[in-house]
């Protein structure tokens, strides 16, 4: 038996070194050293043997079974490496090919006027609020003494979900909950999106962004407003840009008034952007109605306060010299890699 041991170690190391194929190694593997291979045959046999023979063949069986797993392995490495040496000859590196361009993302402009309006504004004391999307009617137009019949209350004009909540037509709502939930006094600007039942045009989005401001507390000015604007459009349109306020009518700010800028494209003296004017309008502002401080539980014979918004897409348009407002929300990479 253990001639036959011995038999079975030579033709299996002399199969194992011819092999060129790492399967067929492992089919040899199997043959000699699985449960059903020839090793085992054999030390079937085993049990024929005396006392004295069994430890002797047991112990050459087992340095059998150990050449013939060295081989094994071995042969296995030594084909890897070889595989791998031919996929290195074929894979030819050309380092003199070009690189692939690697593209970097940027901020759409629209959240680029964002983030340079809201730093103007944290920059003089405010601070960001947010609120929901879906909003109640009462806090987008009950609380800011919309009359019951506004024109902007209509199912033509706003996006209701049910009789009481609907898409916000505006961030005003934001104020209202600042007003109800925050201590006095308060500073804050509100960005963020709104709807409108509009079709889309040049000029129109049934989705676009606003950014609006508030201050309430202990005597608050319209002097203090037209500062505050001032100082705003000079940072953002240049240190010659001037304002004028214009009287206008806002349910939920009295007195009110729409806010112009001098063309910053040429500088008041009239121009296609300006339409020959001088000026362009960019926002809507004035004091707190008295009634929107009620609603909001403030006393309007102690407290007063200001209020301010504009469109975000609007200023980007002025600033950029945008055309037509669709460009922005078509994700066209022609178009947005100009910023």
């Amino acid at each position: 038996m253990q001639e036959k041991l011995l038999n079975l170690q030579e033709a299996a190391l002399s199969e194992i070194k011819d092999m060129q194929d790492i399967e067929q190694v492992e089919s040899l593997r199997v043959k000699y050293l699985g449960k059903k291979g020839e090793i085992t045959a054999i030390l079937k046999e085993m049990g024929k043997l005396s006392a004295e023979e069994r430890p002797v063949i047991g112990k050459v069986a087992n340095e059998v079974r150990e050449a013939i797993n060295d081989a094994i392995t071995s042969k296995k490495e030594e084909l890897k490496s070889i595989e791998k040496q031919r996929k290195l000859a074929e894979e030819v590196l050309d380092v003199t090919m070009p690189a692939k361009e690697f593209r970097v993302g940027k901020k759409h402009p629209i959240s680029q006027i964002i983030d340079e309006v809201s730093d103007i504004f944290i920059g003089m004391g405010f601070s960001i609020a947010e609120g929901p999307e879906v909003e109640t009617v009462a806090n987008n137009f009950d609380a800011l003494n919309a009359p019951k019949d506004h024109p902007s209350r209509d199912m033509s004009d706003t996006f209701y979900i049910n009789e009481e909540l609907l898409l916000r037509t505006q961030t005003s709502p934001v104020q209202v909950r600042t007003m109800k939930n925050e201590e006095l006094p308060i500073k804050i600007i509100s960005p963020g999106r709104c709807f409108r039942f509009d079709a889309p045009d040049a000029t129109h989005s049934p989705m676009f962004h606003q950014i609006e401001g508030l201050v309430v507390g202990k005597d608050v000015t319209m002097a203090q407003l037209k500062g505050t604007l001032d100082m705003f459009v000079k940072k953002l349109f240049g240190e010659h840009t001037k304002t004028k306020f214009r009287p206008h009518n806002f349910p939920f700010t009295e007195p009110s008034a729409e806010v112009d800028v001098t063309c910053f494209k040429c500088n008041g003296a009239g121009c296609p952007m300006c339409k020959g004017e001088g000026w362009i309008e960019i926002l809507g502002a004035g004091m707190v109605h008295p009634n929107v401080l009620r609603n909001c539980g403030i006393d309007p014979e102690v407290y007063s306060g200001f209020a301010f918004g504009m469109g975000l897409d609007r200023i980007t348009m002025l600033k950029y010299e945008i055309d037509d407002i669709r460009l922005l929300f078509e994700n066209d990479m022609r178009f947005l890699n100009q910023f």
